[in-house]
C-alpha cells in the first residue's frame, strides 16, 4: 500500500535552521544542519535500497508560499506566504510503498529520531494512506 509520510515545521523553525534564533526555535549551527541532512540522506538511501521509496522532498520555507483562492466576488485572490493563523505547515514528505501500516510506522519512528539542536521542536510524523480509489476505502 502507498502512504504519504509528512513532517511539519513553522516559519520560525526555518529561520532557526538559517541560524536566526527566535521565540520558538534555537539558532541551528552548520553542524546541526549537516547532521539533519546526513540523517535524512541515509534514510532516503535505505528506503531506495528496500524499494519502498517512490518520492521524497523537502520543501522551501513557508515564507515562499503562494496561495491562490477565491474572493467573495468569485475572482482569484493571490497572496504570498502562509495564512497568518496557520502554525505548522508541511516541511517535507515521502511517498512510500510499504507492505503494511506497521512497516510505515517503523519508518516514521526512525524519522522522529532525526538529530535536532537542544530546544528545537520535534513534531510528530503524519502518516496518511494514499487512496487508490478502490471500494475498500
Amino acid at each position: 500500500m502507498k502512504y504519504l509520510v509528512m513532517v511539519q515545521c513553522t516559519q520560525a523553525d526555518y529561520e532557526g535552521m538559517q541560524g536566526r534564533a527566535n521565540a520558538t526555535s534555537p539558532a541551528w549551527t552548520q553542524e546541526d544542519v549537516q547532521a539533519m541532512y546526513a540523517f535524512m540522506g541515509a534514510l532516503n538511501d535505505d528506503l531506495a535500497e528496500t524499494g519502498e521509496m517512490i518520492d521524497g522532498q523537502g520543501l522551501a520555507e513557508p515564507a515562499r508560499t503562494r496561495l491562490v483562492g477565491l474572493g467573495d466576488d468569485g475572482k482569484p485572490v493571490i497572496t504570498d506566504g502562509p495564512y497568518s493563523e496557520t502554525k505548522e505547515l508541511l516541511a517535507g514528505y515521502w511517498v512510500l510503498d510499504c507492505a503494511s501500516l506497521e512497516r510505515v510506522t517503523e519508518i516514521a519512528e526512525r524519522i522522529v529520531q532525526c538529530p535536532l539542536p537542544a530546544g528545537a521542536t520535534n513534531y510528530p510524523v503524519v502518516i496518511r494512506p494514499i487512496d487508490s480509489g478502490s471500494a475498500d476505502v
